[in-house]
């Protein structure tokens, strides 16, 4: 094979692994973007891996169609201990949730030795994700919002740096700009904006059906979502405004 069609998606997390790097994807995917960083001649090397047999075999099958197979490498393993530290340059995870991203890279902590890059693709929860980098010395140096049939994905790309950099000196306080992307809120793109439209009508889902329930607990959550959804409209506001 000499070539490899993927996603909008993934062609952007193939921009942010540098030339010649060491790559490994986890969950990745039938192998895809490691097929395309081997084919491209952006990655050196790649390392895919997966958990369950099914995309285990699915990612053999796709690197074995490589005219340059002997440098991809399949492995079936939970997260991050497929690797062995000091082996890849940069880890990507993409497609999952950001408290399962998360808890992969703290359960393979150790094997993040030698890695200079992340590039994380959260499919939900991407303030989780900043939190972490956040909290062990990852900063953030990058991220990109963009909608491909209808879905938002955003991309968070760090190196080992001070973490709190990103989130200085800004307008907006550190507690904000972890649930909005420091470099998304200073790019305002209309990804963005529609990102936080559908936060506010998915509370306000909630709060309809809160209002139907007669449970004292109800009361007090229908007052912590009002607060978030007013928080939201300020967001929404500004990004309306702000537009470069």
């Amino acid at each position: 094979m000499t070539f490899v069609t993927i996603s909008k998606r993934l062609e952007t997390i193939a921009h942010y692994c540098p030339q010649g790097a060491r790559v490994a994807d986890i969950g990745s995917d039938h192998a895809l973007l490691a097929s395309y960083l081997l084919l491209q001649g952006i990655a050196s090397s790649v390392i895919a891996g997966e958990l369950n047999e099914g995309p285990y075999q699915a990612a053999l099958r796709q690197i074995h169609t490589l005219q340059i197979r002997d440098r991809a490498s399949v492995r079936k393993g939970d997260g991050l201990a497929v690797l062995s530290p000091g082996e890849v340059d940069v880890v990507c995870i993409a497609g999952m949730g950001g408290q399962l991203i998360a808890s992969i890279l703290e359960a393979g902590i150790d094997k993040l030795e030698g890695v200079q890059r992340l590039v994380l693709q959260p499919n939900v929860g991407e303030e989780v994700v900043r939190r972490w980098m956040l909290q062990h010395g990852w900063q953030l140096i990058a991220e990109t919002i963009l909608e491909e049939d209808g879905i938002l994905y955003e991309i968070l790309v760090a190196e080992r740096g001070n973490a709190t950099l990103p989130y200085e000196n800004k307008d907006r306080s550190r507690e904000e700009l972890l649930k909005i992307g420091p470099f998304l809120w200073e790019q305002k793109q209309p990804p963005l904006l529609k990102k936080w439209q559908q936060e506010r009508e998915k509370w306000e889902k909630v709060l309809v059906q809160l209002s139907r329930s007669d449970k004292p607990e109800a009361a007090e959550r229908v007052g912590q979502i009002k607060s978030e959804v007013e928080w939201i409209e300020g967001v929404i506001a500004c990004l309306r405004t702000d537009r470069p």
